[in-house]
């Protein structure tokens, strides 16, 4: 695949999940090799360059976010990387004024709208990873396994133990089209009981129905309802493309998630490095 950068820089304004600032994010066309580069506006040049890398990750409690050297960290990045994913594109500079990027309707949907018809491709090629033999990463009831394919496709399996949001499974081919129309608008999501210990670890502070669906026990508390009847699902897939974006590849097989988050997606991009790059 071609490696890509955007054509022109791109600016939204908006507010943070979880320290509930505004944040202005400026996306700027960024020479070929440079790779995905995010600078925090916000501290003193010199250290404020955080770049992507599996090895830069941290912190996977609540969402993926990077730190450098100098601990300057940019937090909530999975959306926005989900979003680069789908459109090849390996090389763009991201400029914010805070520690995170904006949640915006908690789905990766206007950085879709934002990137789509600005989209530049260089000559230069980008090394597909492609997963060449099964291998597997559990935690627990965790489970993310690779198995060879000749496309890119995802099986997702999520298990609640709750009255509401109990079991949901979808298999679905990443290609441009599917992400747009099926998984880039699907929300992020919490439960109703999650909320205060959220606050009270000055975490979320900007969340709001906006932003994310909140999950009480018999239904949802979004007046608006959901936007697919699997949102959850599908947010999950949304979440689990922008982790595997840290390796900044064009990948190649299937991969079967079974109730895994964060923390299991990082560790089966390591798993995918160490066998095939």
């Amino acid at each position: 695949m071609k490696r890509k950068t955007i054509s022109k820089n791109l600016k939204y304004k908006g507010i943070g999940l979880h320290k509930g600032e505004d944040i202005i994010l400026r996306l700027k066309p960024a020479p070929v090799n440079t790779g995905i580069v995010f600078y925090r506006k916000d501290l003193k040049d010199g250290e404020n360059k955080i770049v992507l890398d599996i090895d830069n990750v941290f912190d996977l409690t609540r969402g993926t976010n990077l730190i450098n050297e100098y601990k300057a960290s940019v937090y909530t990045i999975e959306h926005f990387l989900s979003s680069l994913y789908v459109f090849g594109i390996t090389d763009i500079i991201v400029e914010i004024d805070g520690n995170e990027l904006p949640i915006i309707d908690g789905s990766s949907k206007k950085f879709i709208e934002l990137i789509k018809e600005n989209i530049k491709e260089y000559k230069e090629e980008v090394e597909e990873l492609i997963i060449k033999k099964p291998i597997y990463v559990t935690h627990g009831d965790k489970h993310v396994v690779g198995l060879p394919y000749d496309g890119y496709k995802i099986t997702y399996s999520v298990n609640y133990n709750h009255s509401y949001l109990k079991s949901q499974l979808l298999e679905i081919e990443v290609n441009v089209d599917n992400y747009v129309n099926e998984i880039s608008g699907a929300r992020t999501f919490c439960f109703d009981y999650e909320i205060e210990y959220l606050k009270a670890n000055n975490l979320a502070l900007g969340g709001s129905l906006d932003n994310a669906i909140v999950i009480k026990k018999d239904g949802i508390l979004n007046p608006g309802g959901l936007r697919y009847q699997d949102e959850f699902v599908r947010h999950k897939i949304l979440d689990l493309i922008g982790d595997l974006k840290v390796l900044n590849r064009p990948i190649k097989g299937h991969i079967i998630a079974v109730k895994a988050g964060h923390a299991i997606n990082i560790d089966f991009a390591r798993e995918l490095v160490k066998n095939f790059l």
